[in-house]
């Protein structure tokens, strides 16, 4: 029943290598023609997305304004949201629920941003490895607390971004699985609960890339 369970986020194919992963290249489509005269609705909505994230990574960056940092995080922001909004469709491979992918560009965004604080503002990485007001005795403890802490930053959120899309997927199935056995009454039930489900997913699927972007530019704001 749990290999059945969780083969639902099997990366494999019938082929000799798994092409599920392509699914991650559909966010393309959701890119929005802004060739036409008229702009269409999903521009607009498009449009009005990136204007809010970029006022709220500003308040953020605050003086460190740098346009090349938004373009960064704004296209993590994109490309996770829209990979957790396709695996909400049947068929299609949610490859934001594999750490192959979450741990990946955790592990790069961390390592870049270790690189630069340490070559750059050592005296700064240094500092704050001992929270002030620290008393002596505690210094090493803290030391070694907060390096701990800091190391394991891409797992916490790599895991948080699987482990989501994993919960609600794995809750749907579960749902779902029960409804050949049900008579009228309790399958209209489980169809509203399943809606329910659905947007709640939409809402873990925004909410998830937003967390995503938010602690991934907070750590670059420790570095810098």
């Amino acid at each position: 029943m749990m290999m059945n369970l969780f083969s639902i986020f099997d990366p494999s194919t019938s082929l000799n290598y798994s092409m599920n992963w392509i699914s991650s290249i559909f966010i393309l489509l959701f890119i929005p023609n802004l060739y036409w005269f008229i702009p269409s609705r999903w521009s607009m909505m498009y449009l009005c997305l990136i204007y809010y994230l970029i006022n709220e990574l500003k308040i953020l960056i605050n003086k460190n304004l740098n346009k090349f940092n938004l373009l960064i995080f704004m296209s993590f922001f994109l490309f996770i949201m829209l990979n957790n909004f396709l695996g909400l469709f049947s068929y299609i491979f949610t490859s934001t629920s594999h750490l192959n992918l979450t741990l990946s560009y955790s592990l790069m965004l961390w390592i870049s941003f270790m690189l630069f604080g340490w070559i750059k503002n050592t005296n700064h990485m240094f500092i704050h490895l001992v929270p002030q007001g620290t008393p002596g005795l505690l210094m090493p403890f803290m030391v070694l607390i907060e390096s701990v802490s800091n190391i394991i930053r891409p797992g916490t959120l790599a895991v948080r971004l699987s482990a989501n899309m994993i919960a609600g997927h794995l809750l749907m199935t579960l749902i779902s699985s029960t409804g050949p056995l049900l008579n009228f009454n309790y399958l209209i039930l489980m169809v509203l609960s399943q809606s329910m489900l659905i947007i709640l997913e939409l809402s873990v699927a925004f909410i998830q890339a937003y967390v995503f972007t938010i602690l991934s530019m907070l750590y670059m704001i420790e570095t810098n």
